[in-house]
């Protein structure tokens, strides 16, 4: 299970409908890289592959891949904003560490 702040529904729901065909999936994958080992991948996508998971979250259709979902189940997103501008924030019970970009994790 994936969890969506208020904010971060709304901020996806504003950069969704920025989108040239609105109607896309939000898909949040994890890939190997970044400074811990695990990077966080958000984009915008129009097919659902199989082994696809669609989560539905204030009524964004989060889809995560079978083997990304092993990563981050239980990964609440937030977004805030402050004077230096807005990001999305990631809270991820399974990550032992986190980089201080807060877009890269490492597990045990």
């Amino acid at each position: 299970m994936i969890y969506l702040s208020t904010a971060a529904a709304r901020e996806i729901g504003r950069l969704k409908s920025k989108q040239q065909q609105p109607n896309n999936w939000f898909r949040l994958a994890v890939k190997p890289g970044g400074c811990s080992g695990w990077f966080y991948e958000m984009t915008f996508e129009s097919l659902l592959k199989v082994g696809d998971r669609v989560f539905d979250e204030h009524d964004i259709q989060v889809v995560i891949d079978a083997e990304s979902l092993q990563y981050i189940n239980g990964l609440q997103l937030d977004y805030t904003e402050d004077l230096m501008g807005g990001g999305f924030r990631f809270h991820n019970p399974q990550a032992i560490a986190t980089c201080g970009c807060g877009n890269s994790f490492s597990m045990s």
